[in-house]
């Protein structure tokens, strides 16, 4: 894999973003390759996954220079497919999962990384729903991630403001479970190796059954909710307004 590393170390797997030069934004071969790892790692004999990012940060989101790119319907419908079985697979995952967030969580990348069960963020992490800065509404299971920890009312408010929120504002909301370094990491993962873990990812899998519906139905509106934005002139003004590095001025339509 090109933009993926995966890696064993004991009963751990950890699998890294790797597309630093783009601050890890998500494009369909990294997407893919996302995938294929955690279906490896799903096979695999590790009770405990971490997800982190390679560089400055975690994951820009989804790379909007790739969707200009590509205007076409089939692909565009392809790639929601792949961002679907990645949110269904990471929440079934009869493992558990820590994700590390450091720099910068947005978009596609922060819902990638709140689909795991421990979220932990360094100090100078930076997080986003920010789909609305483009005329489009949050993909890889967003909506029913965000809503799982804090609620619809919070979600909508997170969702519809945009607003980048630091490590302690994330914290302080319920959308991080922890700030700390990269000594977190491992003493959460000692914390749970000295557990009865099969007995946890039995809890885990309860949960996952008892929502495996919610999140599918979730993901499947996404997707018809993305086509339908993509074709408004919000979302036109959108990406011209990213462009150009400039103030979107929208006008409802």
């Amino acid at each position: 894999m090109e933009h993926i590393v995966l890696s064993y170390e004991n009963r751990v797997a950890t699998i890294e973003l790797n597309r630093p030069n783009a601050l890890n934004a998500l494009h369909e071969q990294m997407l893919t390759e996302l995938l294929q790892a955690l279906k490896e790692v799903e096979a695999s004999e590790a009770d405990i996954v971490i997800i982190r990012g390679r560089g400055k940060g975690f994951s820009a989101g989804g790379d909007i220079k790739t969707m200009l790119q590509s205007t076409n319907e089939h692909s565009f419908i392809e790639v929601m497919e792949t961002i679907k079985q990645i949110a269904m697979t990471l929440h079934q995952l009869p493992k558990l999962t820590i994700s590390y967030i450091h720099g910068a969580a947005a978009g596609l990348g922060f819902s990638l990384a709140l689909a795991c069960d421990h979220v932990i963020a360094n100090k100078q992490a930076r997080v986003a729903m920010n789909f609305i800065g483009i005329g489009l509404v949050p993909d890889g299971g967003g909506h029913f991630f965000l809503n799982r920890k804090i609620g619809d009312v919070k979600s909508k408010q997170i969702i519809w403001e945009g607003k980048i929120m630091s490590a302690q504002e994330a914290y302080e909301v319920g959308l991080v479970d922890e700030i700390g370094d990269e000594q977190a990491i491992q003493h959460k993962v000692n914390e749970w190796l000295a557990k009865p873990i099969r007995a946890m990812i039995a809890t885990k899998q309860l949960y996952a059954r008892l929502s495996e519906q919610q999140l599918l139905n979730t993901l499947q509106m996404e997707t018809a909710y993305q086509a339908e934005m993509r074709k408004t002139k919000d979302h036109e003004e959108g990406i011209r307004a990213f462009l150009e590095k400039r103030r979107p001025h929208f006008s409802g339509k």
